[in-house]
């Protein structure tokens, strides 16, 4: 058995003259999580629904689990679970109907129906809401039951889309406690997020952009191997100075924190510091402070997109 879990090589998907992902190269080892960052329209959800067998590539190859994808997607699906980004169990029907459909849906056993349910019903905290309908339940408790209904199976793989698009921090820190629940006992999850803090809780990232990967590793090589350089500048002016060095060839960007901006430099720039003293200085705006440092994921995230 080999050691990854998916391997994609120059995947492909155009809708009419929408070239949605472009030449896309994946490996994806086993009991780990995998993200997907990237904007809206980056590709990750098109990548998401080729590699579980729900879209067809316009070219490329996709192994997934030892399948030949989309060639045997059918057998695929018993070992795959699948999270859309968007709720879409039965809001009409009761936490306990909506379980009982979806293991039909994977063909389980009455005895091993029952002990699913029965073991997702406690893992995931719904023994107060097994009665509610699900259309009634709070942002935080659909995810939960969600997730419970796409891992009743026990999935090798699981696909989340967005999972935490609509929960509160609180519940996505559980959720995401959850996630390495499920990995520790050996479940490989792919998950496309656009809050920086769950990018950064993943083993390995993959960076989209306009359907290009446009960066991939860990967090830490991301961090690492950023091309750019981050300096904070503190002023009393801090509009004004951010959207004057916005205006300089050497600047990529500026994001403002408080009365700090966090500048992102050319890689080019010898001296990134005093290159932005000499521009404060020259427009006689204030400056405060000024000095390099290390780089975020959200730093990585601009940088990879700009």
């Amino acid at each position: 058995m080999t050691d990854l879990a998916i391997q994609a090589n120059g995947l492909d998907k155009t809708f009419g003259k929408v070239r949605a992902v472009r030449g896309l190269n994946l490996h994806v080892p086993r009991s780990r999580i995998y993200g997907f960052l990237g904007p809206n329209g980056s590709g990750k959800t098109t990548a998401i629904r080729m590699l579980c067998g729900l879209l067809t590539p316009t070219a490329g190859e996709i192994d997934v689990l030892g399948y030949s994808i989309p060639d045997e997607a059918e057998a695929l699906r018993l070992k795959v679970g699948y999270m859309t980004q968007k709720f879409s169990l039965f809001g009409d029907l009761t936490v306990n109907e909506n379980l009982q459909f979806m293991a039909d849906i994977y063909t389980l056993g009455r005895r091993l129906k029952a002990e699913r349910i029965g073991q997702a019903i406690e893992r995931y905290e719904l023994e107060q809401l097994v009665n509610q309908r699900a259309g009634t339940m709070s942002g935080g408790q659909k995810q939960r039951l969600a997730l419970a209904a796409s891992t009743l199976h026990d999935p090798e793989l699981l696909f989340l889309d967005e999972p935490t698009s609509a929960v509160d921090p609180e519940n996505r820190r559980a959720f995401w406690e959850s996630l390495f629940d499920l990995v520790a006992e050996g479940t490989t999850i792919l998950v496309s997020t656009h809050y920086m803090d769950e990018a950064e809780r993943c083993h390995a990232l993959a960076i989209l952009d306009e359907g290009s990967l446009v960066a991939e590793g860990s967090p830490e090589e991301l961090q690492q191997g950023i091309d750019a350089t981050i300096v904070l500048v503190e002023s009393d002016q801090p509009r004004r100075v951010g959207k004057m060095l916005e205006q300089q060839a050497f600047i990529h960007s500026s994001a403002q924190v408080g009365n700090v901006l966090r500048v992102m430099v050319s890689a080019d720039e010898a001296r990134p510091e005093g290159a932005i003293r000499d521009v404060i200085q020259r427009e006689g705006l204030s400056l405060k402070h000024c000095a390099i440092a290390k780089p975020g994921l959200e730093d990585v995230f601009v940088a990879a997109t700009r």
